[in-house]
């Protein structure tokens, strides 16, 4: 008979908990015990989360956190920044272990967190003490963690683009220039101006030019993985699209290297990674064959510049910013701290066309 590990959601509402219930809910080594939520108070999972009807008795329930996470094994915690914190707090003396979504634990340093997401964080002694939810770069560290702080979907995309670099040592120094463009639903369930799709239908525009929350989390993720006084340009763009995330990062060429070397740089890197596709060259990362699914394709080009022989590597990656960037990463950590296989309900192909 298998053993089931319990489970409960804090912050059930959001389309990343809703992502979590869809792997969860149909797996025989997992029990949901119960969902809690703010917003829809009552209803049920279907209800709420339309794909899920029929697969769950539970309703929403507005519970005090240690009520909510009574009797799990694991908790995730799917609210916004600074709420999180505050949750996070009453449960730390419980013995469950705590998978976090938002950006709350991921950032290291307070000056960071404080620039980028919300002045006076709730428990400033505790950043650092959460380990970072990217298996690619921390795979060992999270099968022994407590505490995990998934990573944001633009840092997922963008730096999974750039460790091969930062392993190698070819990032140091380096000036990225990175253009990435995300859909709807990274802006959560709730429209706002702005952000709702029909405003972003047929439409492209950019926004936080150069000072997107995530910047911080990409270079602390790419100095984790070895890269040193490295300058980051980032452009987000809102996107005419409902899932993924398309990220062009351009930088100098490393000296002695060319398009196939580095190439081969990144199929040694994330050889016996079955969720990172390296493309062949020649090929490019399209959203389409990476949205539904928690896979990431890496795509590589370069180019010697005829008038003055500048050299340009140009790196392309692509994900699901729901799964992959948010709750298939989380789901792919709590299989490595349940002591599961990394992959359960996760290497599978998407949806074509």
């Amino acid at each position: 008979m298998t053993t089931k590990t319990k489970v409960s959601i804090i912050g059930g509402a959001g389309y990343g908990a809703a992502e979590i219930l869809r792997h969860l809910l149909v797996r025989d080594d997992a029990q949901v015990l119960r969902v809690s939520s703010k917003d829809h108070v009552g209803k049920s999972l279907g209800e709420v989360h339309k794909t899920l009807a029929g697969y769950s008795t539970l309703t929403l329930q507005d519970l005090p956190p240690r009520e909510a996470a009574a009797g799990a094994d694991v908790v995730f915690l799917g609210m916004p920044h600074k709420v999180t914190a505050k949750v996070a707090m009453e449960l730390f003396e419980l013995p469950c272990k705590l998978i976090d979504l938002s950006g709350d634990f991921r950032l290291r340093s307070l000056v960071d967190y404080e620039r980028d997401y919300a002045p006076g964080h709730p428990c400033p002694e505790r950043l650092g003490s959460f380990v970072y939810g990217m298996p690619e770069l921390f795979r060992e560290q999270i099968k022994g963690a407590r505490y995990v702080a998934s990573p944001g979907c633009f840092a997922t995309c963008i730096a999974l683009g750039l460790v091969p670099l930062a392993s190698a040592g070819l990032l140091t120094g380096a000036n990225v220039r990175t253009v990435a463009m995300t859909g709807s639903s990274g802006s959560g369930q709730n429209p706002q101006e702005g952000t709702h799709h029909p405003i972003r239908h047929n439409n492209l525009k950019a926004y936080k030019v150069l000072s997107h929350q995530h910047r911080s989390e990409i270079l602390q993720t790419l100095a984790s993985a070895g890269a040193e006084r490295v300058s980051l340009d980032m452009v987000p763009i809102s996107a005419p699209l409902s899932r993924g995330i398309l990220a062009v990062s351009q930088l100098d060429l490393p000296e002695g290297h060319t398009r196939e070397t580095i190439h081969a740089l990144y199929a040694t890197r994330f050889a016996g990674e079955r969720l990172v596709r390296v493309l062949p060259l020649g090929a490019v990362p399209e959203v389409v064959s990476v949205a539904g699914t928690a896979r990431v394709e890496l795509g590589l080009e370069t180019r010697i510049d005829e008038a003055t022989g500048k050299r340009t590597l140009c790196v392309m990656s692509a994900i699901d910013n729901l799964i992959k960037g948010g709750a298939g990463q989380a789901v792919q950590s709590f299989n490595l701290m349940t002591g599961g296989d990394e992959y359960r309900g996760l290497d599978v192909p998407g949806l074509w066309p």
